[in-house]
């Protein structure tokens, strides 16, 4: 009879959330794995199992954010707009890094001084901006965008979102501030200044 798997892709996903959080809250010092399996309830030698070294599993909390972050980009039904695309996916983006704010910071952030991610990583970080390329790409060929460098459009959209969500998290946004109206809005007028 096989052995039951003690140190299953549930517990994976809690160690991940929960180093993230340790992470975000505490700073990098903080991340031990002898911490944070006692704070998942489970053991060294589980997290150890699981993941390797400590440098393995901030790699692990990179790649799973941007899972996380793929996997909502990709549920963004394309409209046939593109100014509408683009905006969907600068909202979806937002609901990415709302959702898991623990995992944003090690996307987008030196939250661990001296972290690279590995070439696995690399290649899922570039997915995500090539899903709003082509979007762009698309605008580009159909006439609806300016006839500009797909990757530039793109990074600019991509640099407007990342600075609205970052001062959202970090609450350097005003109290009353009307965040999703804004932000929105925000989007719109970008994406309306790069057509033809």
């Amino acid at each position: 009879m096989p052995r039951p798997r003690t140190h299953d892709d549930a517990l994976r996903l809690r160690l991940l959330d929960r180093a993230g959080e340790l992470l975000s809250r505490d700073g990098p010092k903080a991340l031990s794995l002898r911490k944070l399996a006692a704070d998942a309830g489970t053991s060294t030698t589980a997290v150890y199992s699981l993941f390797g070294g400590k440098a393995d599993l901030v790699n692990a909390l990179y790649i799973e954010g941007f899972r996380r972050f793929q996997e909502r980009l990709d549920d963004v039904p394309r409209s046939g707009d593109p100014v509408e695309d683009m905006v969907r996916l600068g909202l979806a983006y937002r609901r990415s890094a709302l959702a898991d704010p623990h995992l944003y910071l090690i996307m987008f952030t030196k939250a661990v001084p001296g972290f690279e991610p590995n070439d696995e990583a690399q290649r899922l970080s570039l997915d995500a901006i090539a899903t709003l390329e082509n979007v762009v790409r698309d605008g580009i060929e159909a006439g609806v965008f300016a006839d500009q460098d797909p990757a530039g459009i793109a990074l600019a959209c991509w640099a407007q979102v990342h600075g609205l969500v970052s001062l959202e998290l970090n609450g350097n946004l005003p109290p009353d501030f009307a965040v999703d109206t804004v932000f929105e809005a925000a989007l719109r007028a970008n994406a309306r200044g790069w057509l033809r």
